[in-house]
């Protein structure tokens, strides 16, 4: 695959990018640069490889998956002029 002239005025201008003739004559040569390199990659061999996130192997932290209520709702209301039942009490505002 390569990329001509006519495609990288139309990507520029749908990226909102302004360039010259000379700026979209040298993105040309890079991107086909670019899209050569990424050809050359699809001819490795990967059958059997595992997927990786990491290049160290590594578990994932997990924590276990429970509902609690939190314990902090004694903490979170404890500088609250007014509470009741762990619920802020707040002055009616509406007639």
């Amino acid at each position: 695959m390569s990329v001509d002239l006519a495609t990288v005025k139309r990507v520029a201008r749908l990226a909102r990018i302004a360039v010259s003739e000379e700026e979209a004559e040298r993105m040309m040569g890079e991107l086909n640069g670019i899209l050569g390199f990424v050809e050359q990659l699809s001819e490795v061999n990967v059958d059997g490889v595992e997927p990786m996130t990491s290049v160290t192997p590594m578990e994932m932290k997990k924590r276990t998956d429970a509902v609690t209520d939190g314990s902090k709702a004694d903490d979170i209301v404890a500088n609250a002029p007014n509470s009741d039942r762990n619920f802020f009490l707040v002055p009616k505002v509406v007639e």
